[in-house]
């Protein structure tokens, strides 16, 4: 088995031990750092009432905890299922070097977990979304952007 083999396999096994714990679905996900997995997760949605505790953010989560930081870059990420729209996200935030992953995206849509109501939705104006997207107050909050802009001490991400 190669180095990404096994790396894969863990992240299947915390697949199975979401369904079989009753923590919630069938994915799971290892983050590496060199040779060692620095963030685990399996996905806790129903078991946290969390619909972002999808296998990749807990492991994001976990190795972000972990390794003290808030990025991720030299670590690779390898999860049981492509990411979803939410989770790709987190991991383009995150800046993993690398994603690996198991099963694609229309197998997951085959046993119930289709995401491409909101690929599809990420294509389509504010107001014409099945959740309308209402802009309000811009001015106001636009100083806040300005704060920001203008503050010497910040730390960039």
């Amino acid at each position: 088995m190669t180095r990404e083999e096994s790396f894969m396999h863990e992240a299947i096994k915390l697949s199975l031990t979401g369904i079989t714990s009753g923590e919630g679905g069938p994915f799971g996900c290892v983050i590496v750092k060199g040779d060692v997995i620095v963030g685990r997760g399996n996905n806790r949605v129903t078991s946290t009432n969390d619909p972002t505790a999808h296998a990749e953010v807990v492991a994001i989560r976990d190795a972000c905890k972990n390794l003290q930081t808030f990025q991720l870059c030299d670590c690779e990420i390898y999860t049981s299922c492509e990411p979803c729209p939410m989770c790709m996200g987190a991991i383009y935030w995150a800046r993993p070097k690398k994603v690996y992953f198991a099963n694609t995206r229309t197998d997951a849509a085959e046993i119930g977990f289709d995401d491409s109501m909101i690929y599809d939705e990420l294509n389509c104006e504010h107001a014409s979304r099945k959740i309308p997207i209402i802009p309000l107050r811009r001015s106001e909050a636009l100083k806040v952007f300005e704060e920001w802009k203008n503050k010497a001490d910040k730390i960039e991400y």
